[in-house]
């Protein structure tokens, strides 16, 4: 009875016994019953060799459309060291900037002045609309709230900026991209605006934001981390294709060892 009420409340042991149970099933009764046609050990090759190949044509099935076994997500990762940049004469120091740059007493201004500069540096500003920048501001601003510089509700992202991501090889006349494996490094700048202090009273809506023009502009420097989501699912496709073909030959081998012993002359019986 505990060892029940161990299996229905722990569910990794469950889980686990459930695998176990139905691999054992399936691939034990399709061996019984080759074994008892083939004998054990051919039985076993044979079901071996069916079990590599449909593992490599699921494998194949996931790589292609991105299912199954997956690998992380492309994500945005901090820069290190150089994510939170509160001081804009900083941004030249960093590498966002390819110019020097000296702020004014006029924040707006200085913005206005540091988004032209990006975009001489090579930045493209990105339409708020896009789910690109959508994503790249919402990774901004949870680096953003860790960092401890604002918490949520005290800040407001202006424009997003990205620069890189370029992928290759390519091929005639950039139509032909199936073999752009290769890629640039990508990155993106977020721009966010402090904003003014709101007295929150109870049972009120939430007066509406006003951006702080007193206070200068913050820049949050991400880079792309394109992740592995299709790697687990092309390993398990190339090994068990490997596996598979190992099978096959070794089947082969054997058929040409029995097609050889059957053709040979019969020995004369002894007495």
């Amino acid at each position: 009875m505990n060892a029940l009420l161990a299996v229905n409340w722990h569910w990794e042991l469950r889980g686990t016994l459930i695998v176990i149970i139905a691999v054992a099933v399936l691939c034990g009764s399709l061996f019984l019953i080759l074994g008892t046609n083939l004998g054990a050990r051919l039985g076993f090759l044979v079901a071996l060799t069916g079990l590599a190949g449909w593992m490599f044509i699921m494998g194949a099935v996931w790589w292609t459309y991105g299912k199954g076994l997956l690998g992380a997500e492309p994500s945005w990762q901090p820069v290190a060291n150089k994510t939170i940049i509160r001081n804009v004469d900083k941004l030249d120091e960093v590498g966002v900037l390819s110019m020097d740059f000296a702020p004014t007493d006029d924040p707006t201004a200085d913005a206005e002045n540091i988004e032209a500069l990006l975009k001489e540096s090579g930045w493209r500003k990105l339409d708020g609309a896009l789910p690109a920048a959508q994503q790249a501001g919402s990774a901004g601003g949870v680096f953003l709230e860790e960092s401890g510089a604002f918490a949520a509700g005290e800040f407001q992202v202006i424009n997003v900026f990205d620069k890189g991501g370029a992928r290759g090889p390519m091929f005639w006349d950039e139509r032909i991209d199936f073999l752009a494996f290769f890629h640039d490094p990508y990155y993106a700048v977020v721009e966010v605006a402090p904003l003014v202090p709101q007295r929150t009273e109870p049972g009120r809506a939430p007066a509406r934001a006003v951006i702080d023009t007193t206070r200068s502009h913050e820049y949050i420097y991400m880079v792309r981390d394109l992740g592995n989501k299709r790697v687990p699912s092309m390993v398990m496709c190339l090994l068990s294709g490997v596996i598979f073909l190992v099978l096959c030959w070794l089947l082969h081998v054997r058929d040409q060892r029995v097609q050889v012993n059957r053709s040979a002359k019969a020995l004369p019986a002894k007495a």
